[in-house]
């Protein structure tokens, strides 16, 4: 299946019915009053999250949601039938934008809170309701109110505990790979991972928590160059951010160095996130050999694994689910005192 991670759709709310105009006609009342009903509310169009989803290719192909239409009033003060609401499914940490103002719309995170995009047209009242003591006989009625229209972006940003951020070939599919049950194209060329993946990491007690390895990074990514551009959103929600850079590197110095100032030049929030460093194919080096040493004061820490011989693994995914527990910790103190 196809990620999309970016749509633009046209959302139409319903419009309402229009009220009627009618006058009671029964059997020996030969002049009944006026009994025309409002007309039924148009639907509305809500965004809500789906758990479920992992893609915006719906948008992709199928770009215009219209809700339906309220129902036009009848005689015998029968009000028309509303339009049902409609509700567009979305993943989980979707941005809705609105194309004319650039205003965001809002953020879909919780399936139990859906967000209102088009608000459908009110119904028109019918005559019935222009009746007054002096006015018994009204034909005034009125026709249905427009439902709201509007063009939306949705881009998804995916939720994840930890991003893994390198180069091409840096191992971040294949530490993806055995350390959850996600499986990443793997291959020895660059760019085998052309869209973001995401894997859940078990651990023993019920612990769990989230990775998400996206497209190398390359020199110039924030300005659009190789797939950095295009994906580096996807791990501005991470709660931290973990560089692979690999012992087979020229310089490894120098990548580390690279891929933080690519991170720093796309946001600088981004660049704020705690991280540590991932010394990456330990096993392409001989085993008494000596690691080179990284310059990385901001890290957290520095840690050596080879996905290849599985080692330092069990360690970094208990060091990483640490972080994340104080990470968490961290933000529900802020969300109480909030």
């Amino acid at each position: 299946m196809a990620f999309i991670d970016l749509a633009q759709v046209k959302v139409e709310a319903g419009t309402g019915g229009s009220g009627a105009c009618s006058f009671a006609r029964f059997k020996y009342v030969p002049k009944g009053g006026p009994d025309g009903g409002d007309g039924g509310r148009g639907g509305s169009i809500y965004i809500r999250a789906d758990m479920n989803l992992a893609t915006l290719l719906d948008y992709k192909y199928q770009t215009i949601w219209k809700a339906q239409r309220g129902l036009h009033g009848k005689g015998k003060n029968m009000t028309g039938r509303s339009g049902e609401d409609l509700y567009m499914p979305v993943p989980r940490g979707t941005v809705i934008r609105d194309v004319a103002s650039g205003e965001i719309v809002g953020e879909a995170i919780d399936p139990e809170l859906p967000i209102l995009v088009a608000r459908g047209g009110r119904g028109g009242r019918g005559n019935a309701r222009f009746a007054t003591s002096t006015h018994q006989a009204p034909r005034e009625w009125e026709p249905g109110g427009d439902g709201q229209e509007r063009d939306l972006e949705l881009e998804l940003k995916l939720i994840a505990d930890v991003g893994l951020v390198g180069e091409p070939n840096a191992g971040k599919s294949t530490l993806l790979s055995v350390v959850s049950a996600a499986r990443p194209k793997i291959a020895d060329y660059p760019f085998t991972t052309l869209e973001p993946n995401l894997g859940v990491v078990g651990l023993s007690g019920a612990r769990s928590y989230v990775v998400a390895d996206i497209p190398g990074i390359i020199e110039g990514a924030h300005m659009g160059k190789g797939l950095g551009l295009q994906f580096l959103r996807h791990v501005e929600r991470t709660r931290l951010l973990a560089f692979l850079v690999p012992l087979d590197a020229e310089d490894p110095q120098l990548v580390y160095n690279r891929l933080r100032s690519e991170v720093a030049s796309y946001s600088k929030l981004l660049s704020a996130r705690p991280h540590i460093v991932v010394l990456t194919k330990r096993d392409v080096l001989a085993p008494d050999a000596e690691l080179p040493a990284i310059d990385a004061p901001q890290a957290i820490s520095v840690n050596v694994i080879s996905s290849a011989a599985n080692t330092g693994l069990e360690d970094l995914k208990e060091h990483l689910w640490r972080l994340i527990r104080t990470e968490r910790q961290a933000e529900e103190v802020t969300s109480d005192l909030a």
